[in-house]
């Protein structure tokens, strides 16, 4: 797909400088740290861009409780980190929409410009450039994945952050663990110019999207693709190809996207998996990207999903 690479969070080619993360010492002079708080990124809070960056000697920075990240390398040599202080807790602080599927609301830190504020990044990911766009990402999923992974997995004892946050050693019994991608095939299976959609219970009124599933150990993606989209809805699936690819850091999937093309239509849904599914013609898709749909809204722009269908109403998936 010659379009692959322009899917929200990908495409900025950033230098992520991998050869300076075991080094003692780095400069500081050239260097610059975005900020993420309980998972939400500062940001700009008319515009929802560009992202905040500030020296490393900012003194929102004191009192982390963890090291700053290596995220990369601009071509000018700044460096770039990425810091959590999701210590800070502000007095009255409304946090009711955190953790929400649609939080809008932004939390604003007396220290840095009152412009500024913290924001979901599902809800600013479309305003980003491409680089803002990948670092966002990267810090929201190296960050999550040391969230959780505190403790070994060996000997359950509590492991250090090293190499600039790319790896965890454990000092009890010599464990290293290193961040964690969870690759999801996500599908657009399609038969008889119509394409196959369905809904996760709790979602809005009206959404729908392509399926998609965990790839499972010993499993090639292509099975993965027939696997779950016979689980979730009884449809048989025969040749598979590969679309494109994007970085989903909620909290941190590898979404694979793929077209699929149906061998049966009749839909029987497993009521485990999902809510519902329906077959949608290209009218109806295009109605629903123009809002002049009755019921279906289109899936979340910025998602590989969203990127899948309008490319498909195009004819753009080769």
């Amino acid at each position: 797909m010659k379009l692959a690479e322009t899917v929200t969070f990908g495409g900025s080619a950033l230098d992520r400088a991998a050869e300076l993360r075991g080094l003692v010492e780095l400069p500081q002079s050239k260097s610059q740290v975005i900020l993420l708080w309980r998972g939400k990124l500062c940001a700009h809070v008319q515009d929802l861009a560009p992202l905040l960056r500030v020296p490393m000697d900012h003194p929102v920075l004191e009192g982390a409780a963890t090291p700053p990240v290596l995220l990369g390398r601009e071509a000018d040599g700044t460096l770039i980190f990425a810091q959590d202080i999701s210590h800070w807790s502000a007095e009255d602080m409304d946090a009711s929409a955190l953790g929400t599927f649609v939080d809008t609301s932004m939390q604003m830190h007396p220290d840095l410009p009152e412009t500024y504020g913290f924001a979901e990044l599902r809800r600013i990911m479309t305003r980003l450039d491409i680089r803002d766009a990948e670092l966002a990402a990267t810090a929201r999923a190296i960050y999550g994945w040391h969230e959780s992974h505190r403790f070994c997995a060996r000997c359950g004892e509590p492991s250090d952050m090293i190499l600039r946050g790319w790896q965890r050693s454990c000092p009890a019994c010599g464990g290293q663990h290193f961040p964690r991608t969870d690759p999801v095939v996500i599908m657009l299976i399609e038969k008889d110019n119509s394409v196959l959609m369905g809904r996760s219970p709790g979602w809005p009124d009206g959404m729908y999207s392509l399926l998609a599933g965990f790839v499972e150990p010993g499993e090639t993606i292509e099975a993965a693709v027939r696997r779950e989209t016979l689980e979730e809805t009884n449809i048989k699936v025969g040749d598979v190809s590969y679309l494109a690819s994007q970085p989903w850091p909620f909290p941190a999937s590898l979404m694979i996207g793929c077209h699929g093309t149906a061998l049966s239509d009749e839909i029987t849904i497993d009521p485990v998996e999902i809510e519902a599914a329906c077959w949608f013609t290209r009218e109806e898709i295009l109605d629903a990207f123009a809002g002049q749909h009755s019921f279906l809204s289109p899936a979340r722009e910025g998602a590989i999903a969203h990127f899948l269908l309008r490319n498909w109403l195009a004819d753009r998936l080769d």
